[in-house]
């Protein structure tokens, strides 16, 4: 092979305490940023600045259609990045001073009105999607390639989710309606609160990207990737595809709960308050569900685990439903059926972060090279696109059924905010179950041969294998000619995407942490 290819992760075993809560504090910022612009933009947009609903949703479907090819623009760009300080850390940085000019002057109101505020309102959205993706694909990229021991890897995928929770959840959904009040109400309500929110910002995704260590090398050598190599690696990793397939319906559930909310609690429940009681209760449970992931995945097979974290939301939307038409101002039922919902999403945030370092794994086996920021940006891509599909679906829901900002709604736009709110979104996570059960196959033990096999113990004949053990840090490349016959293992890769279930294991005491 005329290119030597050295891979690394940071961290051979342990990552420190330091830097897992410094990038932990990095995603409590981030997502309150991300909290505010998904939940309470579109509502500020029609109700504050009177912007017309279907043009909020128009609008913010083609900003985040764009958004979602940015992200995957993104994914090359940091996938190409050499510097001394690594592929992500230079990302992060310029994320932070780029995120919170736009974000504060999305959030202020320049006294425009027609033409030029929906101009302004377009700009501004679109420009802070993109500001927001130069953060947030090198962010989560990161993961995979900080460590490969199962047991840190889900460590360092739950503990951001518990911080991005508590912000996103509990800050914005749970207390967001109270802190504007706080502040004023209105637009000066909504204005301050945005601009505390940059403050914090400021503080700890400094603190995260300034405490996160400055090298993470994947190639010295490696041969720079343009749109065509994406489009390769997309179409030759069966299981990225269906991993973001099943992502994609998931996040159709969670973007139609997050934007809808606000709607139904103000208009359906016709109580704004209602939306603290079933966002707080929703979070606890989110965080309990992060938290109990690992231990859980111990117990029982990820399959069966993503099965409670696709049957638990259904449930609780339907109770909610149910809830909305005998007593909608049932503090406990609703608050129980945000606890069920964000119980099972919790779970699903834990399974699909760890899915995702898997595919990379996968990746590197079956093509030779290691691609964590295309991996991530699909992800990010796949949110985008379903909060562009939820938008647009919002918003013409809302002026076909004639909705009136802050008025009594019709029995009609009531029913259509049920719908959006209770049965889409349940629908689409039971959907993603089935794409899991049926085209998912990294679990036990085939995705333990495939650690072993990029571990040294064996690798596909052809292609850049690495020999030297995944936690060293240090590893030299072998030759084509070197490498041991396992072409019975590679043919089974090879037809991993037409595979039956009978890979799949429940987990054993040897393996429990394979997943």
């Amino acid at each position: 092979m005329s290119d030597q290819k050295v891979r690394s992760v940071v961290y051979k075993e342990k990552i420190p305490n330091k830097v897992k809560y410094a990038f932990s504090l990095g995603a409590f910022g981030k997502d309150l940023m991300y909290g505010m612009a998904s939940i309470f933009l579109m509502i500020y947009f029609t109700d504050v600045l009177k912007i017309s609903p279907v043009f909020v949703g128009s609008m913010f479907f083609v900003a985040r259609l764009w958004d979602a090819f940015n992200d995957l623009l993104m994914g090359v760009i940091v996938d190409n990045t050499r510097s001394k300080y690594g592929k992500f850390v230079p990302w992060l940085a310029l994320a932070i001073p780029l995120n919170i000019i736009i974000f504060y002057v999305m959030f202020t109101d320049f006294h425009l009105n027609g033409l030029s505020l929906c101009v302004f309102a377009t700009i501004l959205y679109t420009l802070w999607g993109m500001c927001y993706t130069v953060m947030d694909v090198p962010y989560w990229s990161l993961i995979p390639n900080l460590t490969s021991d199962p047991k840190e890897r889900n460590k360092i995928s739950v503990l951001p989710a518990v911080f991005a929770s508590v912000s996103k959840s509990l800050i914005i959904n749970g207390l967001g309606f109270q802190i504007i009040r706080f502040f004023g109400g209105g637009y000066q309500g909504y204005h301050n609160f945005a601009t505390i929110i940059c403050l914090v910002f400021l503080v700890t995704f400094s603190i995260c990207t300034f405490t996160l260590p400055r090298v993470q090398t994947t190639a010295k050598t490696a041969k720079k990737m343009n749109f065509k190599d994406v489009m390769n690696v997309i179409k030759q990793n069966d299981q990225l595809r269906w991993t973001i397939a099943l992502i994609l319906l998931y996040n159709v559930g969670i973007q139609f709960i997050r934007s809808v909310s606000t709607y139904y609690f103000a208009y359906v429940c016709c109580n704004k308050n209602m939306l603290s009681a079933f966002m707080i209760s929703a979070c606890f449970a989110e965080i309990f569900g992060l938290l109990v992931f690992p231990k859980i995945s111990k117990k029982m097979s990820r399959k069966k685990v993503f099965f409670l974290s696709c049957v638990l939301p259904a449930f609780g939307l339907i109770m909610l439903l149910a809830v909305s038409f005998v007593c909608p101002n049932n503090f406990i039922l609703t608050a129980i059926s945000g606890a069920i919902v964000q119980a099972g999403t919790g779970l699903e945030r834990g399974c699909t972060t760890v899915c995702l370092a898997d595919v990379v794994d996968y990746g590197e086996h079956k093509l030779g090279t290691r691609n964590e920021g295309i991996v991530f940006s699909l992800q990010a891509l796949s949110k985008k696109f379903t909060s562009a599909l939820t938008s647009l679906s919002i918003g013409f829901a809302l002026g076909l059924t004639g909705y009136i900002p802050n008025t009594v709604q019709t029995l009609g736009t009531k029913n259509a905010i049920r719908a959006l709110m209770c049965i889409v979104p349940a629908l689409g996570m039971l959907l993603a179950y089935v794409i899991y059960k049926t085209k998912y196959k990294l679990n036990g033990e085939f995705m333990k041969k495939i650690m072993d096999a990029i571990s040294g113990t064996a690798f596909p004949v052809g292609s850049e294998a690495i020999v030297g053990g995944r936690n060293n840090i240090n590893t030299t490349a072998i030759s084509e000619e070197s490498a041991p016959d396992v072409s019975s293992f590679n043919e089974s890769l090879g037809n991993v995407s037409t595979a039956g279930t009978a890979n799949e294991q429940e987990p054993t005491s040897e393996n429990s942490d394979i997943l």
